[in-house]
């Protein structure tokens, strides 16, 4: 009896042994399911991501060929190809005392700069900044002209004699306005409308320039307004300034533009006369570029159909700073949803659209530490999902790589299109070798050091080695400050009537 008592034990217990293996067995046969769905959607996306070089010349080309359409005619293009007025850009000869005013904003900047010529460069530079209170966002154009114009007179009242203007002479003010404006000279452009918060009606269709001069008259303010300025062209001026063979600015920073020289003659919807220098900076707009060759996935379809401005700015959507996380999130969520990535349950932070901003997903990018502790703590922290395998968290990392890469090649793809459009893609024969520096300035760029380098590393693959020693990529920091400020110097008629 004692025997088959035994006998059943041993039986049950290797029945429940049998029972818990195959639970193990097939608790990783799901597991193992999961894991090979999320290998499926990470290597779709890689694969869609795809930017062979062949496909880089294709958008470079393309982007010439829509550059051709902007300049040809208003409207002829995706890329709006603005002529800026601006002709003259700074060669570091400028002299004197000059102020800029950069509004952009919930806040505005007042800059005072000193020029000392080519032997002593920028001597001094000051500012002040100032909020603007919200209801003067929504009030009156005079009334929000007004305060800024008050402001401004604040800041010169506080200025020590060594500021004081010879008589007869006016203080010069380059002015960087942030907003749609349809320039019509170098200083002069009617306002189209108001983004980031402001909506002043009366103000809309009005010349920008006018009413800042009318607001400095009404405070006795003997100022005028030498250039109106966009904040790429201004990066344009501040690179030129530091380095005498700029020829393009890049903005990579939230949102992306650029600007470059471009000849004259090369522009057939300009219908004036011909600038003296037989130059004129060019504001692409490049963000609003777009082509059959750029490689977007389901997940940047959806962020544009979901996006204030669907079918617009897709090139912006693909490289800039405000969309990179966003896209990262987007793969992440679907890996959730249809793989149990993160578990059964889907991380309700998850479905937040932004919620994972691209500086995370830099820090993320960059986390170097064997166990990858600083992507825990930014899962954690910002998606609220805790008890992350480093096997997860290193898939995280492989994707903030796929779409910085993508990104990242597509920019230089598109600074490629710029060089080639203005000659500098090809080394010339003979003479002295042709220099070319590319001004770059943004968060993206600067702090993003991943996008940053593989940019600066794609670049010289398109352009092969001995192009690229001739090609150059500076930092210029403050376009839409110290840019203004110079512009205003080097559109200066005191200057004209100098030389």
């Amino acid at each position: 009896m004692e025997k088959k008592v035994v006998v059943a034990v041993v039986c049950v217990a290797a029945v429940a042994g049998a029972v818990a293996t195959a639970a193990v067995v097939k608790r990783k046969m799901k597991m193992d399911r999961r894991w090979a769905k999320a290998m499926e959607i990470v290597k779709e996306m890689q694969e869609k991501c795809g930017t062979p070089i062949g496909k880089l010349k294709q958008v470079a080309d393309a982007m010439v060929v829509e550059m051709h359409a902007g300049l040809a005619s208003e409207g002829g293009s995706k890329l709006k190809m603005l002529i800026s007025y601006v002709d003259n850009l700074p060669t570091g000869d400028e002299k004197g005392l000059f102020y800029a005013l950069d509004l952009g904003g919930t806040n505005f900047r007042v800059l005072r700069v000193q020029l000392g010529g080519k032997d002593s460069g920028l001597i001094n530079q000051e500012f002040t900044e100032v909020s603007i209170p919200p209801n003067l966002m929504i009030g009156t154009s005079d009334a929000l002209f007004d305060y800024i114009a008050a402001e401004l007179a604040r800041f010169i009242a506080q200025e020590g004699q060594e500021f004081e203007l010879p008589p007869g002479k006016q203080r010069e003010l380059g002015f960087t306005f942030s907003f749609p404006v349809m320039q019509t000279s170098i200083a002069s452009g009617t306002l189209v409308r108001w983004t980031k918060g402001f909506s002043i009606d009366d103000a809309v269709g009005l010349d920008v320039v006018a009413e800042l001069t009318k607001a400095m008259k009404r405070q006795g303010l003997d100022m005028r307004v030498s250039a109106l300025v966009n904040d790429t062209v201004g990066t344009l001026a501040g690179g030129k300034y530091s380095y005498k063979d700029v020829a393009v600015a890049v903005i990579l920073g939230t949102g992306s533009n650029a600007a470059y020289v471009e000849s004259a003659q090369a522009i057939p919807k300009w219908h004036g006369d011909l600038p003296k220098s037989g130059e004129m900076v060019i504001n692409m707009e490049w963000g609003n570029f777009r082509s059959s060759h750029l490689p977007l996935t389901e997940y940047d379809h959806a962020m544009d159909n979901e996006s204030l401005n669907p079918g617009e700015q897709i090139f912006e959507k693909l490289i800039s700073g405000m969309y990179l996380g966003e896209i990262v999130r987007r793969v992440l969520l679907k890996m959730a949803e249809e793989a149990a990535f993160f578990g059964d349950i889907v991380p309700p932070k998850l479905k937040t659209p932004f919620i994972l901003r691209t500086p995370d997903m830099s820090a993320m990018h960059h986390d170097t530490s064997s166990d990858l502790i600083l992507v825990e703590k930014k899962m954690k922290d910002i998606l609220e999902i805790g008890n992350t395998s480093l096997q997860t968290r290193k898939v995280v990392v492989e994707l903030c790589n796929i779409v910085a890469t993508r990104g990242s090649r597509l920019a230089a793809a598109g600074i490629l299109g710029i060089l080639k459009k203005i000659g500098r893609d090809t080394v010339k024969d003979g003479g002295d070798e042709q220099k070319t520096v590319i001004a770059m300035d943004g968060g993206l760029f600067e702090h993003y050091s991943e996008y940053s380098k593989c940019l600066e590393n794609t670049l010289t693959e398109l352009l092969g080695e001995e192009v690229s020693k001739t090609i150059s990529i500076e930092h210029a920091s403050d376009g839409s400050g110290l840019g203004a400020a110079l512009l205003a110097a080097s559109h200066s008629p005191y200057l004209e009537a100098e030389n």
